[in-house]
């Protein structure tokens, strides 16, 4: 067997991300292959990367108009007041450990918190916001927006606009 050389200047560890960022079901002998590296190499920086919580976990992306059931995606945008000693992190954990919570973020700008929240209706979301988010201690305002359309999740296209052919017109 020959061996194969991994010439990239990038630490292995971030070759291997950037490979499972694009397709996270891509078999460790592809992974291999396009790094130049032996199998085994591959699949101990994934071990390794995975005891030290770098990778916590493996995520599809799904197109949402092509499932069954209807499911209402919600962005909230939170202003909150920060406490002394731990600032925005007591009130993200008890944000984030609600169900209905798909991410949770801290921004800078008008509002400190952006809340992905996902629900079977806009009644099931509006009571979430509320009667569970909006009363608790330390927020000052919500704003809710309903997401409409996904066009881009996670580096992914979700739906390619088809171009229209068009008969040419002549008078």
């Amino acid at each position: 067997m020959t061996e194969k050389k991994n010439t990239s200047k990038q630490p292995l560890e971030k070759q291997v991300l950037e490979l499972l960022e694009q397709n996270a079901r891509m078999p460790v002998e592809r992974m291999a292959s396009l790094l130049g590296l032996d199998t085994e190499e591959v699949n101990a920086c994934i071990q390794r990367l995975e005891e030290q919580q770098v990778i916590l976990g493996y995520r599809t992306v799904t197109a949402p108009e092509k499932l069954d059931g209807d499911r209402v995606t919600t962005i909230i945008e939170v202003r909150v007041t920060p406490q002394r000693g731990v600032g925005f992190d007591k009130i993200a954990e008890r944000i984030y450990r609600f169900p209905e919570v798909r991410s949770l973020t801290l921004v800078s700008g008008a509002y400190d918190l952006l809340v992905e929240v996902e629900g079977t209706s806009v009644q099931e979301v509006s009571y979430f916001v509320f009667e569970k988010l909006a009363t608790l201690e330390h927020i000052q305002s919500t704003s809710t927006h309903f997401v409409l359309k996904k066009y881009k999740d996670d580096g992914i296209i979700l739906s390619q606009l088809e171009e229209v052919e068009r008969l040419p017109v002549t008078p």
